[in-house]
């Protein structure tokens, strides 16, 4: 694993973990992945809805809470605060090394609240002072009413996980948000150095609801289409990355201090066995970018991968063409982002409901 981690690290693309479990922690897996070179960790409600379901390694703790007659939401906070701030402290080495670029772990907000701006706000500054690390990332969906959010929490210093990006005009929005918290910071007089983002783009999925369209169609034109969706949609990503840190509005933020907000390619797992299970490695390697994978994907990267030295740039114009070829069949690109959005928070909460359903259920407040 270390030598293709390093190949990656070289061409400028820092490899995060796309799991955390109290085992990691207590067994000592997650330090044994930083000294391999992964810096960095994500979650998400359904990582942790299977990390606590299925483990006794947090009985413990649930035993405490229900003594202290805690509510399943809280439980539930607590519970994933205290993996995330142990996970802080095994990657703050890396956070030290880096100048605060790696070493980052994320926790999301209840995703059930992503479309209630106010309250989104709220329990991220709650997670921000529960956690207590500074190499904490906050995770917030880019649901449109979390656009305000992310500006809001970066303006009060908090570092924000953008998470749920599938389509190119909410990631513009995204930026948008980003660049107008760190404006906002900047007239606070905070220090724009200590405030760290990320954009996750999110990869497979849009192969799959593609895969799916194209195979109705069943055209032999359809067919060659199949498989080319995601990493068109992702490079044409990167592209309006590179756009906006050449803008002066960023060249200004980045004079006062500021940090670019990475793209970061999340759900890197192939879906379809008939890919190679690299390809969402492989296929977006770029200078600036943050790859997270499951360990499945990271041992295969470990044992097959052929890892370029950049596969990203002078792609862009074929990346539009797939994505034209695709609208020429039929394929309405702004229903399938939105599709996968409303798919993508629907299932985060579903995960959230049926975690706080057990605990709830192990702490005595509801009957089984």
């Amino acid at each position: 694993m270390t030598d293709s981690i390093a190949r990656l690290r070289t061409a400028g693309v820092s490899v995060w973990l796309d799991d955390l479990s109290r085992e990691r922690l207590t067994t000592g897996s997650l330090a044994a992945l930083r000294d391999r070179g992964v810096s960095g960790v994500t979650t998400n409600p359904t990582i942790f809805a299977k990390a606590i379901t299925d483990s006794d390694a947090y009985a413990g703790q649930i035993r405490d809470l229900k003594l202290r007659q805690a509510p399943a939401d809280q439980a539930l906070r607590e519970l994933t605060a205290s993996d995330v701030r142990q996970a802080c402290d095994v990657l703050r080495p890396v956070y030290d090394a880096t100048g605060g670029v790696d070493g980052r772990v994320s926790i999301e907000v209840d995703p059930r609240i992503a479309h209630d701006t106010g309250r989104t706000v709220a329990e991220a500054r709650a997670l921000w002072w529960l956690v207590d690390r500074p190499n904490l990332f906050v995770k917030i969906p880019a649901a449109k009413q979390g656009l305000p959010a992310i500006t809001a929490c970066l303006a009060d210093g908090i570092s924000i996980n953008v998470t749920l990006i599938f389509s190119l005009a909410r990631y513009g929005e995204v930026i948008e948000a980003f660049l107008a918290g760190l404006e906002r910071a900047r007239a606070a007089g905070r220090d724009l150095s200590g405030i760290a983002s990320v954009a996750s783009f999110f990869v497979s999925r849009v192969d799959t609801e593609v895969d799916r369209r194209l195979d109705k169609i069943g055209t032999p034109q359809a067919a060659a289409l199949r498989g080319k969706a995601a990493i068109a949609n992702a490079r044409l990503a990167y592209q309006r990355y590179e756009q906006s840190v050449s803008t002066d509005r960023w060249k200004s933020l980045e004079r006062a201090g500021a940090r670019p907000q990475r793209p970061l390619w999340a759900s890197t797992s192939v879906k379809d066995p008939a890919y190679d299970d690299t390809r969402y490695v492989t296929g977006l390697v770029a200078s600036g970018v943050v790859n997270t994978m499951p360990e499945g994907t990271l041992n295969a990267v470990a044992d097959h991968g052929e890892i370029p030295g950049d596969s990203i740039h002078g792609t862009y114009a074929p990346s539009q063409a797939v994505l034209d070829d695709l609208a020429a069949l039929g394929i309405d690109y702004g229903d399938v982002v939105l599709t996968l959005e409303d798919q993508g928070v629907t299932a985060f909460d579903a995960s959230w409901d049926h975690l706080g359903q057990r605990l709830a259920t192990a702490l005595g407040t509801q009957k089984e």
